[in-house]
């Protein structure tokens, strides 16, 4: 673990090496000249920044070029939105994003950009589910017993979440809704933070992306209670589903997708998603999603017409649950 946050510990790492630019750099009025800046729109050693990290030097080497992966955290995302949503369209900046970043703000936030028409998409990534974990000393075993102990101690849990409005914050949303239950949130510049807390037992519990969570549940650091799908995951079998615990149908899909400034040429587009689909084809790499709890998308799924089209199915299902249930940023 030392040597892990040695790596991750700035909010700035250069991954890849300048091998001849032959692919990405060739001499072409579309094609960019300097090396691609990836904004991670969460905090260093979160679930987003994880899998960036796995998959940006393997993209690098596919496109021979350097990619600098740059944490821009704050306000659920929507700084780093912001930022790409400005940049200019040349293939030097692009963003990973997910679920909360690209869906569910702009049902919540006032954005001075469009989630859906200011960005390019390139390709979806990963397929992921949220886990419900508490701290270690929990007094509860399992979701029943833990929805036992949140009644029975009203207004007094924590939560611990990425900020107001993401997907953590949303969920549990929900989770008081279909519970009965009451707790505070607790907000934080990412996932990665607030899983140090919750393994320190600073706070009660959390609805997380299972690719932070998985290896703190499967160290005993973290208790988990549910995974929110209707199967279990091949990486944690232990792991009952929530209609198994006792909570049917909350279900969450976390997914995850690389998008570019809105009019990016088509050409470098196609080149990123040509290069992304290579990576996510690496045996390792489909091990370490796995590892996670993510499942890689099939192929036909990682186009940037199919992210487009599922990125447009989840703002139609989202926004009206949202906007009904008036989650409001904190």
């Amino acid at each position: 673990m030392r040597g892990l946050w040695a790596v991750l510990r700035g909010h700035v790492i250069v991954v890849g090496a300048l091998i001849g630019c032959a692919m990405w750099c060739a001499p072409a009025s579309a094609q960019p000249s300097r090396p691609i800046t990836l904004i991670v729109p969460f905090a260093a050693g979160g679930p987003t920044d994880t899998l960036a990290r796995i998959l940006s030097e393997r993209i690098a080497a596919e496109l021979h070029t350097t990619i600098v992966v740059e944490n821009v955290a704050g306000a659920s995302g929507s700084i780093a939105g912001a930022r790409v949503a400005r940049a200019t369209p040349d293939g030097t900046t692009i963003t990973i994003g997910h679920w909360g970043t690209h869906v569910l703000n702009g049902a919540i936030f006032k954005l001075p950009y469009d989630v859906v028409a200011d960005f390019e998409p390139v390709a979806m990534i990963a397929m992921g589910t949220q886990l419900i974990v508490g701290r270690k000393s929990l007094e509860a075993n399992s979701l029943k017993e833990m929805i036992a102990w949140l009644k029975a101690n009203p207004g007094k849990a924590t939560a611990g979440t990425a900020g107001a409005g993401t997907g953590a914050h949303v969920a549990g949303v929900f989770f008081k809704d279909k519970t009965g239950t009451d707790f505070q949130f607790v907000p934080y510049r990412g996932a990665g933070p607030a899983m140090i807390d919750l393994v320190a037992g600073q706070i009660d519990i959390m609805f997380d992306q299972a690719s932070n969570s998985l290896p703190h549940v499967k160290s005993g650091a973290i208790k988990a209670f549910a995974v929110t799908s209707p199967t279990r995951l091949a990486s944690a079998p232990d792991v009952p589903t929530v209609d198994e615990a006792g909570l049917p149908g909350l279900y969450i899909s976390y997914w995850h997708g690389i998008w570019a400034p809105k009019n990016t040429p088509k050409d470098i587009v196609t080149k990123l998603n040509a290069a992304i689909i290579a990576v996510l084809a690496e045996p390792a790499v489909k091990q370490r999603f796995a590892e996670l709890g993510q499942e890689i998308p099939h192929p036909a799924q990682q186009t940037p017409a199919a992210l487009a089209a599922f990125q447009k199915a989840e703002t139609e299902k989202w926004w009206p649950i949202v906007k009904a249930a008036d989650i409001k940023p904190e």
